[in-house]
C-alpha cells in the first residue's frame, strides 16, 4: 500500500503531520512532508488522535466544468480555458466531520473531486514543470449551495460556507491517471457519481501551470480539479462518502446548521 500522509491532533491538542501505519498507528513527522519532515520516533496509538484535513492551504483554488458531462448537466459547455474560483480556507472540514447545511440555502449539493496538493512554490510554470510541483493527491467534496450559486452573479457565497470543503482523509504521492472517482450516500450501493479522472478536460499539470500564471502557489495549497456528472442534493441526517481508487474514502456526516440569529428590538 502507498504511504498515507496525515495531519492529526493528539490527546494534548497538538497538531502534527504523520505517516499512517496499516494498524492505524501514526508515525509523527518533524514537519510537513513536502517541507522535508521525517519521522521523529514518536508513535500515536489508534484512538489517541483525531484525523484533520491533511494540510493547511493558504488558498483553495477550484475548477468549474472540467468534465464535459458535468458541464452539460449544469446547462453549459466546457469553457475554452479553465474556469477558476476560490474557496476560503474556513470551508475546510476534517474527515468524518459534519457538513452543515446553511439556512440561507434550500439545495446544497455534493461534488466529489480529486484534489492536488502543491509541494513547491510555483509561479509562471509550464505544464512539464507544473507536474513536479504536485506533491500529492487527496479527496475533496466541493460542497455547493446550488440555488445561491445560480442566484448570484458569482460563486463566492454558494461555495464559501464553513464546512463546504471536506478534505482527506490523507495524501498519497501518486495516483493512476485512470483512477475511478465515485460518490455514495450511505444505505445505497449505487454510486451517485462514477467516472475516471482521465475524463478531465484540463489535466492536473495544465491546471497547475494555468493557475501559476495568475497567482503564486505555495506548499500545502490545494487545487480542486472539478467534479464528474451526477451532482445532487444532500439531506440532513445522512452520510456521504467519496472514493477514489488509490487514495481511499472521505466520509462525512450531514446536518442542519443552526438558524440565523434574530435581532431583538427592545421597546
Amino acid at each position: 500500500m502507498a504511504d498515507r500522509y496525515v495531519r492529526v491532533k493528539n490527546a494534548q491538542g497538538q497538531v502534527c503531520y504523520g505517516l499512517l501505519e496499516l494498524n492505524q498507528s501514526v508515525q509523527i513527522l518533524t514537519d510537513a512532508p513536502w517541507s522535508g519532515g521525517k519521522p521523529n520516533g514518536e508513535l500515536l496509538a489508534p484512538e489517541t488522535y483525531q484525523l484533520l484535513a491533511p494540510c493547511e492551504p493558504s488558498k483553495i483554488v477550484a475548477v468549474g466544468k472540467n468534465y464535459t458531462a458535468h458541464a452539460a448537466e449544469m446547462g453549459g459547455e466546457v469553457p475554452q480555458e479553465p474556469l477558476l474560483f476560490l474557496k476560503p480556507p474556513s470551508t475546510l472540514l476534517s474527515p468524518d466531520g459534519t457538513i452543515l447545511l446553511p439556512p440561507q440555502s434550500q439545495q446544497v449539493d455534493y461534488e466529489g473531486e480529486l484534489a492536488l496538493v502543491i509541494g513547491s512554490k510555483c509561479f509562471n510554470c509550464l505544464p512539464h514543470q507544473a507536474l513536479n510541483m504536485i506533491w500529492g493527491y487527496t479527496i475533496a467534496n466541493d460542497v455547493t449551495a446550488r440555488d445561491l450559486q445560480r442566484q448570484d452573479s458569482q460563486w463566492t457565497r454558494g461555495k464559501g460556507f464553513d464546512t463546504f470543503c471536506p478534505l482527506g482523509p490523507w495524501i498519497v504521492r501518486e495516483i493512476s491517471p485512470t483512477a475511478l472517482l465515485q460518490t455514495f450516500i450511505y444505505g445505497s450501493k449505487k454510486p451517485l457519481q462514477s467516472n475516471t479522472i482521465d475524463q478531465m478536460v484540463f489535466s492536473p499539470e495544465i491546471l497547475v501551470a494555468y493557475i501559476s500564471q495568475i497567482m503564486t502557489l505555495f506548499p500545502g495549497d490545494i487545487i480542486l480539479t472539478g467534479t464528474p456528472e451526477g451532482v445532487g442534493p444532500m439531506h440532513a441526517d445522512s452520510r456521504i462518502y467519496i472514493e477514489i481508487e488509490g487514495i481511499g474514502k472521505l466520509h462525512n456526516y450531514v446536518a442542519l446548521r443552526e438558524p440565523l440569529p434574530v435581532e431583538v428590538v427592545e421597546e
